[in-house]
């Protein structure tokens, strides 16, 4: 059997046995260093990859989001032109003119009389469809209002005059309230001549 290189050194009285524990002892720290260098290498590349697979997961999770909005917003936009679709009101024999804003032109479109006066009433709304118009019930352009408040409804005529009136005598009424508790505290001389 051959003798280690440490055990021929001993033999050769090259080193002394104290020399050769020290030689020994520093391999063996040596050894232990490069395998716990390597589990810690090993931590870090462990580390690194979970770090990117959760970045990928969140990067992921982002994009399925977007594209889920995008989907529900192409539903809705469906759900939009079928609403205006199936209950639009034909304009035959339309010869009153009607104005309206779109943006910042001004459009036309041709009524009867009748829908002329149910639009400025407040029953039936104007909607875009493409690059037309059509006149909705005023139902129907409230279901239209829930799923988008921006651009397809044009002409919404709702009778504001009665809601701020009855807003106006509740705002009376509670002013008054208010009036007659400050007064009370004072009293009301018996004397008193108007």
């Amino acid at each position: 059997m051959s003798k280690s290189l440490q055990d021929q050194l001993l033999g050769a009285g090259l080193i002394d046995k104290k020399k050769a524990k020290q030689i020994s002892k520093s391999q063996r720290k040596k050894k232990n260093e490069q395998l716990r260098s390597k589990e810690k290498t090993l931590d870090e590349s462990k580390a690194n990859a979970r770090q990117a697979m959760l970045e990928k997961q969140e990067k992921d999770r982002q994009l399925n989001l977007e594209r889920k909005l995008k989907a529900d917003q192409k539903a809705i936009a469906a759900q939009i032109i079928q609403l205006i679709q199936l209950n639009k009101i034909s304009r035959k024999n339309g010869e009153v003119s009607y104005n309206f804003k779109d943006g910042t032109q001004i459009k036309k479109i041709y009524v009867t009389e009748k829908l002329l006066d149910q639009i400025s009433d407040g029953r039936l709304c104007i909607a875009r469809l493409g690059e037309g118009y059509e006149i909705i019930p005023l139902a129907v352009a409230d279901k239209i209002l829930e799923r988008d408040e921006e651009g397809t409804i044009l002409v919404y005529n709702r009778n504001t005059t009665t809601v701020d009136n009855k807003e106006n005598t509740e705002a009376k009424d509670s002013s008054t309230d208010g009036d007659d508790d400050y007064y009370a505290q004072f009293e009301i001389p018996d004397d008193l001549m108007w």
